[in-house]
């Protein structure tokens, strides 16, 4: 059933990488994309954070960053989604040309530097949904921002209402000094902040979970730092991780050199790498989300094995087509069942043990 989609997701290689971005969102608000039951597989339901997901399999951040698609995009077959990066106030991101396809490598490479259309467009296209599923808001700071804990608590507060959970998003490399805010003292700050405005919130329109997601990039310090402040914040989940400036020597593409932050599959390693990290650090004190070159039901399940609770992609349906996660969830079920896994739980954190 979904061969013809992802057949044309491939014939929109002929455009440029964010033009055919571009279509391919306004593909999925038009109900063009595949339709498959995210249920169809009892052995993949789960939960992380409170949170019920007929499958693990989320879409990250960055796809629909306006939440223009959300219904459509639960429709294709994924366990949960996340809209955004949102900012409060809406912003161009940098120059194009900033998204780069790897081909060769699997892989891409943005600097779109949280172009959205404001929280205002985002919420009262979230405020407009009336179907059920999990999805998410991922939010973050506007580029000229003065006071950029103060843009976190504005898109915390703007969005609660409106989604089944809130990301911080604070690894993106594409804003200058964003990642700044994954040191100590910053997040200390950052997440005391947050926790008082999410306790009003909380009383006035019900708990949500709230999510932290993280870079690749961090050495043992900044992870036991994080670890530790995510716990003392009673954060509800670390999403690990986003995309990395590092530059693999395997990466073959013209545009390995371009500046910005890689994904896809040179990034599974390094960022499944960090996602044990954590979770030795924690200790199941905090459940976590991996991310970062998932692309099939191999990858999906290292990442499970490794310590995490769900996973997420984006990058992976570029190459394969929006079918790729009825794909994925089938192939997933299929090995949790030969591996002797009654369920996604009982193989979180397996290699580990």
């Amino acid at each position: 059933m979904s061969l013809p989609h992802d057949l044309a997701a491939r014939a929109l290689h002929a455009l440029d990488p964010e033009d055919a971005h571009r279509a391919a969102v306004e593909a999925m608000a038009l109900g063009l994309g595949p339709r498959t039951r995210a249920d169809r597989y009892p052995i993949l339901r789960t939960q992380i954070a409170g949170l019920d997901l007929p499958n693990p399999i989320g879409l990250a951040a960055g796809f629909d960053k306006n939440a223009e698609a959300p219904t459509a995009l639960l429709a294709s077959g994924f366990g949960f989604v996340e809209m955004g990066t949102v900012t409060p106030r809406p912003q161009a991101g940098n120059p194009r040309p900033r998204l780069f396809r790897l081909t060769e490598d699997d892989a891409v490479i943005n600097r779109m530097g949280f172009n959205n259309d404001g929280l205002d467009a985002f919420v009262a296209r979230l405020a407009r949904r009336r179907s059920a599923g999990v999805v998410g808001a991922n939010v973050g700071a506007n580029k000229d921002s003065a006071d950029r804990v103060g843009d976190y608590v504005a898109g915390l507060t703007a969005v609660w209402p409106h989604c089944a959970y809130v990301t911080a998003n604070v690894s993106s490399p594409n804003t200058p000094g964003l990642r700044g805010l994954q040191e100590r003292g910053a997040l200390e700050e950052l997440l005391g902040r947050l926790g008082e405005t999410r306790a009003t919130l909380a009383a006035r329109h019900g708990p949500r979970p709230l999510f932290l997601k993280v870079a690749p990039d961090l050495d043992e310090a900044a992870i036991a730092d994080i670890a530790g402040l995510a716990v003392a914040h009673r954060l509800d989940a670390l999403i690990v991780s986003n995309t990395t400036v590092a530059r693999p020597d395997t990466l073959q593409s013209i545009w390995k050199g371009e500046a910005g932050g890689l994904s896809g599959a040179p990034l599974f390693e390094a960022s499944t790498r960090v996602l044990r990290a954590f979770a030795d650090a924690l200790a199941g004190a905090v459940p976590l989300i991996g991310a970062g070159g998932v692309s099939s039901g191999a990858t999906a399940l290292a990442k499970i094995k490794a310590g995490a609770g769900a996973v997420q992609l984006y990058s992976a349906l570029v190459f394969e087509g929006p079918g790729l996660v009825a794909r994925i969830a089938r192939d997933l079920a299929a090995r949790l069942k030969a591996e002797g896994f009654g369920s996604v739980a009982d193989a979180v954190g397996a290699d580990r043990r």
